[in-house]
């Protein structure tokens, strides 16, 4: 595939390191294809929901560092920096997302939409990694810090939610 060249899913069967990089065809989605890769994730959720947390953070991490060399790797033969139907980096942020909050449908939703606000408007300091780092490093780290920010609101709702923040108030 050429920088003139748009993705079709035949191409992505014949490069598996662009099969998974556009989270095995969700970012050829014609609208919204970060999204579409976000939601791939939402099963992936309840799939692991079972794992403890340091299982849980392990392999996050290790989907992160792939990400690093997919995501750069499908990028360079791309000849973009970060193509919009690259979305492992989403299902790894969205995944960081969820780490610590609770794995029923309304924390899987709000932590759905809490990750796709901070990814899509990419606030301070999200935006400036954004910007300034290139490859699979920088399409992965803006995620990865889009995650963590959705996560943090997600924690906070849910010591509010639970009386654990609101106590010596």
């Amino acid at each position: 595939m050429t920088r003139g060249n748009s993705p079709t899913f035949a191409n992505l069967l014949r490069r598996p390191v662009h099969l998974l990089a556009f989270g095995f065809g969700a970012g050829l989605s014609p609208t919204a294809p970060g999204t579409a890769g976000t939601l791939l994730a939402v099963p992936l959720v309840f799939l692991l929901r079972d794992l403890g947390a340091v299982e849980y953070l392990l392999l996050a991490a290790g989907l992160f560092v792939a990400g690093v060399w997919l995501c750069g790797r499908t990028a360079r033969d791309l000849q973009v920096h970060d193509h919009p139907g690259i979305v492992w980096d989403e299902i790894v942020g969205y995944l960081v997302t969820m780490a610590w909050a609770p794995k029923q449908w309304n924390w899987i939703i709000g932590g759905f939409l809490l990750f796709r606000l901070f990814d899509i408007f990419k606030p301070w300091p999200i935006r400036t990694v954004d910007r300034r780092l290139r490859g699979g490093v920088g399409i992965m780290l803006d995620d990865l810090l889009a995650g963590l920010a959705a996560g943090l609101v997600l924690a906070g709702i849910e010591g509010l939610y639970s009386g654990g923040l609101g106590r010596d108030f």
